[in-house]
């Protein structure tokens, strides 16, 4: 099972810098065309969607390499039962935070979908293909926060240390 959550974790994480790729494709084909006297629509509304999916696909490997931004202020003086409780109370509110960002970024996608809901600019879009780019990441994200939650409740949850939060490349 380890092995599938990571393959899952690492496929959105390519996904994610495939479309930071898209990002750049579409900024140079906006140059070029500048340069050149033409004119491509939409390059800037697909450079936001692809930026989007980047960063929404790149959620879930951010948490797992423990790359987010945590807040260490109370938890790093904390040891044994108490630091665990309040890893656990964290995750759990991160999972439910998750969860219901989750379930409405697919509910969104899926209702644009429904609705046949078009982009507003030149490119004329249906929303519901960059949203699910979206919906994906949330969703993985929710896996990802799972996982740690098992992880930490059967005591094997590999935590950064306070050393490791001024660690920068």
């Amino acid at each position: 099972m380890r092995k599938l959550l990571d393959l899952l974790y690492d496929a959105a994480a390519w996904l994610a810098a495939l479309s930071m790729v898209g990002v750049l494709a579409m900024v140079l084909l906006s140059i070029v065309g500048r340069q050149l006297s033409f004119h491509v629509p939409g390059t800037d509304a697909y450079a936001g969607y692809a930026m989007a999916a980047a960063g929404f696909l790149a959620l879930a490997h951010t948490l797992k390499r423990n790359e987010h931004i945590r807040v260490t202020l109370i938890l790093g003086r904390l040891t044994g039962k108490a630091r665990h409780g309040l890893e656990m109370w964290s995750l759990t509110a991160a999972v439910f935070l998750a969860g219901l960002f989750a379930f409405y970024s697919v509910r969104l996608a899926y209702m644009s979908r429904t609705l046949n809901d078009i982009s507003t600019s030149n490119d004329a879009t249906p929303l519901w293909i960059p949203q699910i780019a979206m919906a994906v990441g949330t969703v993985v994200l929710l896996i990802a926060f799972l996982d740690e939650w098992w992880l930490e409740f059967r005591g094997r949850r590999d935590t950064a240390g306070s050393e490791d939060a001024l660690h920068n490349e």
